[in-house]
């Protein structure tokens, strides 16, 4: 028996960026100033989303791009603080930072695998295989020290490969400044809604040349406490979901000559939740169970832990003909995981003891560990020319281990003689892949651009399902294997209509890794990819002198042998099963109609569903597919203007809207609908080149909307509850930071 699927009982629902204004909020210069600009709209952005540097004007892709400057107006602590800012982009929070899911264009992660790749810099995070549940806790990196983050829109299968299908969040870290000595320091204090504490963060950076124009280090900390304001209105104690998040980073650059540069970068981070963050709601009037206020009714403590320890290196080499680019990194990940399953497995004890045992208490725990090896070379044409080339290889090895056990003690939370543990399991995986990619640009004129490119895929995969405890009878070790080639493919044609207007069109094909089974009489023993082509036309456009910049895309995906979690005799497994279809429009845009003034709007149309029946999950053809919101949409205002001498300040703010959506297929009986819902939030400054003192508030009317909802239901099928993860409450903060 497997029980690695007990998430998907619990919380059966999936979940937007504030990117502001996409581009718009992507103000910031390529090199991280944070100095506004008088009348254009933005500086240059260069972004490595084909794995050149070019400016994000230039790319006929969807790209959105938000600056370490703006992250910090935003007072973002995750994913969850800047993700319905972005078109299209959704974010399942499951509770905590380090708990969320992530959806682009409606490609919704149904199945354990991840359909939006995680990258830091050029390096991917994350696992490629099933087992790792990588659809459920994407990498959601604390955004200090960060220069920007991207997201690529779309299938990138291509030149990014595995688990990029619906598409790509890249994080572009800070390097170091090889010819200025500089510190930055920074303390924060804020409040929640509801929250009994105080919170705190602190920040330093520390930026050093040891060899002026060759050789320079860059170091970083930071600690962030965030209280917590959900009560527990079972045993009376207050604030149970505080959460605290560490780490660093250590990064050096070495440029010995103008041909060649080496960066090293290490970085560590850690995340501690005392619960998770969600209110106990009744399962048919869907009001909290405890009254008015914030509460849960949580029987047992549910911790989340996780740390990420991440090493890269990169060598560009210059070779006159051609750019020579080597990555390298090793990632390990290790997660801990609790749930309080007593409404599931606790009403079970009479059956399994005849009566001998009354109900108890059961703490559900799920470790996984995932070391990642990584290796890409590539070599791409450099200078100015009719044809242009890119060609790489990509090497990748995976160690994962997915354990979980399953307790059982009395009302005292004594483990009970014969019972205890009622299940163990652990699922060791090893991924391995190998890929070859390309691509080639032909310049037609100085107007037409038409790039083709494609990348094959092999991976090898084994994997143990190693089962023991009370309800699974004995000991059991069954081996898997899978083995599968996979090819992606790119076309696109970009044409410059006039000096700052381009238009574009793309079709892109992505896949998620298939893998071994569990081993079920009847079950087919690998589960094979699911694929999906994705076809586009956009947009872009500067006008108004570069006061005004628009972008704007349709597209439409065909998903097939979509991955799905089955069933039978009560144990999980994996297949494939059914079709979708995803298209829709998205639309940024920002404007600058007088010197420091900067509007930005963006909106999405995601129309998602199924294109032929799923009987497994009880979806049917037309079905919307769950967590995927048919609308979501922002509005941001920025002012800036000079107070004294040196002294600027600015004000602004932004509006976020996310549909209705639900959390299963309609006919599943666990489904819920989550109510649409609208936030705003704010921020001001005044700052010079050395202080910068920052208010905001986020959620400023407090509203009270989930994010995502969770059907809980006993081990004998009867509803218990729902979970509804809540919007942050009202959260009021104020910052200092110093720069030397």
């Amino acid at each position: 028996m497997t029980i690695r699927t007990l998430r998907n009982s619990l919380f059966c629902g999936a979940a937007g960026l504030a990117m502001a204004a996409g581009a718009a909020m992507a103000q910031e210069a390529s090199a991280g100033e944070d100095e506004p600009q008088a009348s254009r709209v933005r500086d240059v952005i260069v972004v490595t989303a084909q794995k050149r540097e070019e400016t994000i004007q230039d790319i006929p892709a969807s790209i959105s791009v938000i600056g370490g400057a703006q992250l910090e107006n935003l007072a973002a602590k995750s994913l969850t603080d800047y993700a319905a800012y972005a078109p299209g982009f959704n974010v399942d929070g499951g509770g905590s930072p380090g708990q969320a899911s992530l959806t682009l264009r409606g490609v919704a992660p149904i199945g354990p695998g991840s359909t939006v790749g995680t990258y830091i810099d050029d390096a991917p995070l994350g696992s490629s295989a099933n087992y790792a549940r990588a659809s459920a806790f994407a990498l959601d990196l604390f955004p200090y020290d960060i220069q920007q983050v991207e997201l690529l829109r779309g299938p990138q299968g291509t030149l990014y490969g595995a688990s990029t299908m619906g598409g790509l969040l890249k994080y572009v870290s800070k390097k170091p400044n090889l010819s200025e000595t500089e510190v930055r320091a920074g303390l924060e204090f804020l409040t929640i809604e509801d929250a009994k504490r105080l919170g705190m963060g602190a920040r330093a950076q520390v930026n050093a040349p040891l060899v002026t124009d060759k050789l320079g280090v860059q170091a970083s900390i930071y600690h962030q406490y965030t209280p917590g304001y959900i009560d527990n209105a079972l045993n009376g104690n207050d604030d149970e979901n505080e959460v605290r998040q560490s780490g660093g980073r250590f990064a050096l650059r070495w440029a010995p000559n103008a041909d060649v540069t080496v960066d090293l970068n290490a970085m560590i981070q850690s995340i501690e939740s005392e619960n998770n963050a969600y209110v106990s709601l009744d399962t048919v009037t869907q009001e909290p169970v405890g009254g008015e206020g914030l509460t849960s009714s949580r029987v047992l403590d549910q911790p989340f832990e996780k740390d990420v320890q991440f090493f890269s290196g990169r060598v560009a080499w210059d070779l006159g003909w051609a750019d020579f680019t080597s990555v390298s990194s090793f990632s390990r990940t290790e997660q801990l995981q609790t749930q309080d399953a007593t409404p599931i497995f606790g009403v079970l004890f009479p059956l399994l003891t005849g009566g001998a045992v009354p109900a108890g208490q059961s703490l559900f725990t799920i470790q996984l560990d995932l070391d990642k090896y990584t290796q890409e070379f590539r070599l791409a044409s450099s200078g100015e020319s009719r044809l242009e080339w890119l060609a790489g290889a990509f090497y990748t090895h995976e160690d994962s281990t997915n354990r979980q056990l399953a307790g059982a003690s009395d009302n005292n939370g004594v483990p009970i003689p014969g019972l205890d543990p009622l299940a163990t399991v652990a699922l060791p995986t090893t991924y391995e892949e190998y890929a070859a990619f390309g691509n080639l640009t032909y310049n037609f004129t100085d107007r037409l651009d038409v790039t083709v490119g494609g990348r094959v895929a092999h991976n090898n995969q084994d994997y143990t399902q190693i089962s023991s405890g009370a309800i699974i009878g004995g000991d059991q070790v069954v081996p898997g294997e899978s083995s599968e080639t996979v090819f992606t493919y790119m076309a696109n044609a970009s044409y410059d209509l006039m000096d700052q207007t381009m238009i574009y069109a793309r079709v892109a094909s992505g896949y998620r890794p298939g893998g071994p089974n569990v081993a079920l009489p009847g079950v087919p023993p690998t589960v094979d990819s699911d694929t999906l082509v994705n076809y586009e036309a956009g947009v872009k456009s500067e006008f108004w002198d570069g006061r005004a910049l628009v972008e704007a895309t349709v597209f439409w995906i065909d998903w097939e042998d979509i991955q799905i979690t089955s069933s039978s005799g009560g144990i999980s497994f994996l297949t494939n099963g059914g079709t979708a279809r995803s298209r829709g429009v998205e639309f940024s845009s920002v404007f600058s109609p007088v010197d420091g003034l900067r509007l930005g709007a963006n909106a999405a149309y995601t129309d998602s569903e199924l294109t032929e029946d799923v009987p497994d999950l009880q979806g049917v053809d037309g079905d919307s597919l769950p967590g995927v919101p048919e609308y979501n949409a922002s509005l941001t205002a920025d002012y800036t203007w000079p107070v004294m001498q040196d002294w600027d300040a600015s004000a602004g703010g932004g509006v976020r809207f996310v549909g209705e959506r639900n959390t299963n297929f309609p006919a599943d009986y666990r489904n819920v609908v989550i109510d649409s819902y609208g936030a705003l939030d704010l921020h001001a400054q005044i700052a010079n080149d050395t202080w910068t003192l920052r208010a905001y508030v986020k959620n400023v009317t407090n509203e009270d909307d989930f994010l995502n909802v969770g059907f809980v239901e006993d081990g004998l099928g009867g509803p218990v509850e729902l979970q509804g993860f809540v919007l942050q409450p009202r959260t009021i903060g104020v910052s200092l930071d110093a720069r030397f």
